[in-house]
C-alpha cells in the first residue's frame, strides 16, 4: 500500500451549514469519530489548519467532543514553537528583498556579463537584480517545503532542468546563479524540525488549495505507519451543482468606480444596520477598498484592516522620504518645503516661527525658484533667512563627505540628523513608527556575521543609491495595524476569510480584470519549468484562487460587486461568477440574484442658479495694470473676483520647464543683451546673445538638460532675430530701454484720481528722425494669427493702449508721436512685427472707456458674469462665479 493509500481522506460538502461555525462544529465530530474508531489517543495528534486565524474557531468547536483536545497549529506557527528560524551569514539569503539585493550585486560582481550589462544598461542591470532576488527566494522557499530528503533531490534535478530547458542567454545565467545562490544555503529550514515529530496522529485540513508543506509531511507520516487523515473542504465550481452552497448571494453592478465605492459601504452598512456583524470586507482591489474604509469612516465604523500595507505607503515613510529627497544634490524647492512642513522639521518650525516656511515658500514663489540649488540665500528676507540656513546646515548631516560610503555610514548619519531633529522619538511614537526604524536597522543592530551585517558594512552606496535602497526596503516591508477592539468590519484578503465565523462577507470588484487575474510568478522561470520544477504555474494559482473564492459561499450572505466599465471600454465578468452561475443553474438555483440598493431615494426639487454678479462700491485697489483692465473688459465678475477680492493661483513650483518660463528667460535674454549692446556694441552679435542667454539661464537656476529643448528654438531664432533687428535698425530705429517700470493717473473723474495705472514696457525704440517717433514694443511668444485678428479690431487690444496710456504725458510735453506694435518671435518663416494702427487714439478711447466703468464699479454698480468666449474657459474664478450651474434662462 502506498503512503497515498494510506491516507484517509474525507470530503466536507459545502451544505454542512450556513456558516462557519456549523462547518467547524462538523469539523470536529469527524475528528473526534476517526480518533475513537482508530484508538488514536487525541491529545498526541497534532492537527494543522490553513490559517492561524482559524485556530480559534476550530479550538472552540472541539469542546463539544468529549476527548482531549489534540495540538491545533498551522505549519509555520508548529515550526516557530519547535525552535527559531536560523540566521542568514555571510551571503546567504536572508528573505529580505532589500538586503538580498544587495547580496545580490556582489555576487555578480566577478561576472564578466553582468559587469557589461551595468554598464551597458544600467536600468536593465537594476531589474535582472530584482528577478535574482525573486526566483532565488522562491526557490529557497519551495525547497524548505519539500523536506529533508525531497531537498536533497530536487537541486540536482533543478539545476539540470535549468540547463537544458531554462531560458536562453541573459535569463538563463541569472536563473543558474539564482539556483546556485539558494542551493548554497547551508542552514536546516525550522520547518525540518516538523519531520521529525512522531504524533499519534496527523489530521489536515485542506481549505482553499494544497500547501506542499503539509503535503509532504503527511506522505513522510503516512510511510512511517503514523495515522492520517485529510479533511478536504474544498470544491470546484463545477463540483456545486450536485453540493450547492447554502449561502445567501447578490451581485450588484455599478457604472463606475466611484459608484461601485459607494454600492460597497452602502452593503456593508445595511449588513451593520441588521446587526449583521462582524463584516469581511475582501481586500481584493486595495484602491477601490481604500476609498471604501474612507467612506465608512464617515460613518464611525469599527474597522479593523489585517491586510497591510508597505511601510513605502505609511505617513511617517512619507516624511522620512520628504527629509532624504531634501537633502539630495539635486533637490527641488517642492521636497524641501515638503519636509519643512513635515513633523520631521516640528522643531525647526517652533524655533523660527510657524510663518517661516509661508515666507520662504512666497518668496521662492514669486522668484521662480525652483531648484533649491538656485535659491539666493541673500535674497531672502525676514524669517525665511534664518530657516533656509539652519535647514541647509541639517542636510548637511546627509551631504558632507565622499559621494560613496558604506551604507552603515550612511545610516549613521541619518540617525544623526534625525537626532539633531528630535525626531527619532516623534518617530517612535507614531503606529508605524517602530517597525519603520526597524526595517531601516535605526533601532537594531544586525548580528555579528550575518548576511544583514555583510551587507550594511560592505556596500558601498551613493547619495541617489542610499535613498533608493532606503525606498526599496520600505516597499518590501509590510506593516499591519493593531486590530480595534470590538470590531464591526474587518478587511482582509480573500484567502484569510475562509472558514471564519463572519456573518456577512462583501467582495468588490468581481470583474475580469480584478477576481480573474493572478499574480505572476518569478520572471525568471517560464511556467512550463515552473511546473517541471513543482513551483506553482499560472494553472495552479488559478485553482487555487478559484478554491478560494468557492470557501466564501459557506459564509451565511455574501454580495459580489463590479464595475460594467473600466473608462470608456467595457468591463467583462469575473469568469469565476460565469462558472458559479452555471452550477446554480444546473442545480435548478438560477441565475445569481441582483442587489438592491438598500439606500434610501429622495427626490430634490430644483433650485435655479442665475447669473452671478456682485457689488464693489469703494473696493477699487490703489492700483491697476493692463492684465487687470483686460479682465474687467473680458468679464467683470472676473475683474472682481482677480483684482477686488485678490484671488490668486498659487504658481506651481514645477521642475518641468513650460512656455512660460521659455518666454520669460527669453525677454530677460534680449534685455540683457541690448544693454550690453547700448554699452558696447558687440562685434560678434550671435556670440553675445548666446552669452546672454547662457548667463540668463544660470541666474534663474534653469536646468540645462531641461532647457535643451526650449534652446534649440532659441538657437533657431538667433539668426532670424538678427536679421530682423539688422533691418529694423536700417529702418532708422534704435534701442532706447526696456523692462521699464512705468505708472501714470490718467483720470480726470473726482473718484479715480488716486487710482494709479502701472506696467512694465518690453522695449523701448526711437527713431533718428529728430527724435518725434518713438515705438513700443511688446514681445510675444504665442500665435501671431490671433493677435492679427485682435489688431483688425484695434479697440480690442488693452495691453498696447495701455503702454500708450504710460507714456502719454512724456509724449505730450516732447512732441513725441507714439507707435506701438508686438513682435512675433515664434514664427519660422521671420519676425513679424504686428503694429496697432493709431495706438494713440485707441489709448484715448480706451482711457474714456474705462474711466467710465471704473467709476461705475467705484459707485457701486453690479458686477455680472459674462460667461462668455474664451475668456470664460480658461478663467482661475470660473468655480466662484458657478457658470456650469446658471439656469438657462438666465443665460
Amino acid at each position: 500500500m502506498t503512503a497515498e493509500q494510506q491516507i484517509e481522506t474525507q470530503h466536507l460538502p459545502l451544505s454542512l451549514g450556513d456558516g462557519a461555525r456549523p462547518f467547524w462544529d462538523a469539523v470536529a465530530a469527524r475528528v473526534a469519530a476517526w480518533m475513537q474508531a482508530r484508538g488514536v489517543p487525541s491529545r498526541d495528534a497534532i492537527m494543522l489548519l490553513p490559517f492561524a486565524q482559524q485556530l480559534a474557531s476550530a479550538r472552540r468547536a472541539w469542546r463539544s467532543t468529549s476527548l482531549w483536545q489534540p495540538r491545533m497549529e498551522t505549519t509555520h506557527s508548529l515550526a516557530a514553537a519547535l525552535g527559531p528560524t536560523p540566521l542568514s551569514q555571510g551571503l546567504q539569503i536572508s528573505f529580505d528583498a532589500a538586503i538580498d539585493a544587495l547580496n545580490a550585486r556582489q555576487l555578480l560582481a566577478g561576472q564578466s556579463w553582468a559587469e557589461a550589462l551595468r554598464q551597458r544598461d544600467p536600468r536593465a542591470y537594476q531589474l535582472a537584480i530584482q528577478h535574482l532576488v525573486e526566483l532565488a527566494q522562491a526557490l529557497a522557499r519551495h525547497a524548505a517545503t519539500l523536506g529533508p530528503q525531497g531537498r536533497s533531490a530536487f537541486w540536482p534535478s533543478a539545476r539540470l532542468a535549468l540547463q537544458q530547458g531554462g531560458p536562453a542567454d541573459l535569463e538563463q545565467a541569472l536563473s543558474l546563479v539564482a539556483l546556485e545562490w539558494a542551493a548554497s544555503d547551508s542552514r536546516v529550514p525550522a520547518t525540518d524540525a516538523l519531520f521529525g515529530l512522531r504524533p499519534s496522529a496527523w489530521v489536515l485540513l485542506r481549505a482553499g488549495g494544497a500547501d506542499p508543506l503539509s503535503d509532504a509531511l503527511l506522505a513522510r507520516a503516512a510511510e512511517e505507519g503514523i495515522p492520517c487523515l485529510l479533511l478536504d473542504a474544498d470544491r470546484t465550481l463545477e463540483q456545486l451543482a450536485q453540493d450547492p452552497p447554502p449561502a445567501r448571494l447578490h451581485e450588484a453592478r455599478c457604472e463606475d468606480r466611484e459608484s461601485l465605492a459607494q454600492c460597497t459601504a452602502a452593503t456593508v452598512l445595511e449588513h451593520l444596520r441588521r446587526q449583521e456583524v462582524p463584516v469581511a470586507l475582501i481586500a481584493q482591489d486595495r484602491v477601490l477598498v481604500r476609498r471604501v474604509r474612507a467612506l465608512l469612516e464617515r460613518q464611525s465604523v469599527r474597522l479593523g484592516d489585517e491586510t497591510g500595507w508597505t511601510l513605502a505607503t505609511t505617513p511617517e515613510a512619507a516624511q522620512l522620504m520628504a527629509l532624504l529627497r531634501a537633502a539630495q544634490p539635486r533637490a527641488s524647492v517642492d521636497d524641501l518645503l515638503l519636509w519643512l512642513k513635515s513633523d520631521l522639521a516640528r522643531r525647526l518650525r517652533e524655533r523660527l516661527g510657524a510663518s517661516a516656511v509661508d515666507a520662504l515658500e512666497a518668496q521662492c514663489r514669486r522668484v521662480g525658484w525652483v531648484q533649491a540649488g538656485a535659491v539666493r540665500a541673500e535674497q531672502l528676507k525676514g524669517a525665511a533667512a534664518p530657516l533656509w540656513q539652519d535647514a541647509q546646515e541639517l542636510l548637511a548631516v546627509l551631504r558632507a563627505g565622499a559621494a560613496r560610503r558604506p551604507l552603515a555610514q550612511w545610516l549613521e548619519q541619518l540617525r544623526r540628523l534625525l537626532e539633531r531633529l528630535e525626531a527619532l522619538a516623534l518617530i517612535e511614537q507614531l503606529p508605524a513608527g517602530k517597525p519603520l526604524l526597524q526595517a531601516l536597522w535605526l533601532q537594531r543592530e544586525p548580528w555579528p556575521g550575518s548576511a544583514h551585517q555583510l551587507a550594511l558594512e560592505t556596500t558601498q552606496l551613493g547619495s541617489a543609491d542610499f535613498v533608493q535602497w532606503i525606498n526599496e526596503t520600505l516597499e518590501a516591508q509590510q506593516f499591519t495595524p493593531t486590530l480595534p477592539a470590538d470590531l464591526q468590519v474587518l478587511v482582509t484578503p480573500m484567502a484569510r476569510a475562509m472558514l471564519r465565523p463572519f456573518a456577512a462577507v462583501v467582495l468588490p470588484g468581481a470583474d475580469a480584470q480584478t477576481l480573474g487575474n493572478v499574480p505572476a510568478g518569478p520572471a525568471l522561470l517560464p511556467d512550463t519549468l515552473a511546473r517541471q520544477l513543482g513551483l506553482p504555474d499560472q494553472n495552479s494559482r488559478r485553482l487555487q484562487l478559484a478554491a478560494g473564492f468557492v470557501q466564501l459561499l459557506r459564509a451565511p450572505l455574501l454580495t459580489v460587486l463590479r464595475c460594467d466599465r473600466a473608462g470608456s471600454e467595457p468591463l467583462a465578468r469575473s469568469p469565476l461568477l460565469e462558472r458559479l452561475e452555471a452550477a446554480r443553474e444546473q442545480a435548478g438555483q438560477g441565475a445569481i440574484p441582483v442587489w438592491v440598493d438598500p439606500r434610501p431615494q429622495r427626490i430634490l426639487a430644483s433650485q435655479p442658479t442665475h447669473r452671478a454678479q456682485a457689488s464693489a462700491a469703494g473696493m477699487l485697489p490703489r492700483s491697476l495694470s493692463a492684465s487687470a483692465l483686460e479682465a474687467l473688459r473680458n468679464c467683470p465678475y472676473q475683474f472682481f473676483g482677480q483684482q477686488l477680492l485678490g484671488l490668486r493661483e498659487d504658481e506651481e513650483l514645477s521642475e518641468e520647464l513650460d512656455k512660460r518660463d521659455y518666454g520669460n528667460w527669453l525677454h530677460a535674454v534680449l534685455h540683457r543683451f541690448h544693454e550690453q549692446a547700448r554699452e558696447q556694441p558687440p562685434a560678434d552679435p550671435a556670440q553675445a546673445l548666446a552669452e546672454a542667454a547662457e548667463q540668463e539661464r544660470q541666474r534663474m537656476g534653469l536646468s540645462e538638460a531641461e532647457f535643451l529643448p526650449y534652446l534649440a528654438s532659441f538657437r533657431r531664432l538667433v539668426p532670424r532675430y538678427l536679421a530682423w533687428l539688422a533691418d529694423h535698425q536700417a529702418a532708422g530705429w534704435t534701442y532706447e530701454g526696456g523692462e521699464e517700470p512705468r505708472e501714470c493717473r490718467p483720470w480726470p473723474h473726482p473718484a479715480l484720481q488716486a487710482l494709479v495705472l502701472q506696467g512694465r514696457l518690453d522695449r523701448r525704440d526711437g527713431h533718428g528722425d529728430g527724435g518725434t517717433r518713438r515705438l513700443l514694443l511688446d514681445y510675444k511668444t504665442g500665435s501671431a494669427d490671433a493677435l492679427r485678428d485682435k489688431l483688425k479690431r484695434p479697440l480690442e487690444d488693452t495691453q498696447l493702449a495701455v503702454y500708450a496710456l504710460l507714456c502719454a504725458d512724456e509724449a505730450a510735453q516732447s512732441g513725441i508721436t507714439l507707435e506701438a506694435a508686438y513682435l512675433m518671435l515664434d514664427d519660422s518663416k521671420g519676425l513679424p512685427l504686428l503694429p496697432h494702427p493709431d495706438v494713440q487714439v485707441s489709448a484715448e478711447r480706451l482711457r474714456e472707456g474705462l474711466e467710465r466703468d471704473l467709476a461705475a464699479v467705484q459707485a457701486g454698480e453690479a458686477l455680472p458674469a459674462l460667461g462668455e468666449g474664451r475668456a470664460c474657459a480658461v478663467c482661475a474664478v470660473r468655480g466662484l462665479c458657478r457658470k456650469d450651474d446658471w439656469w438657462e434662462g438666465s443665460l
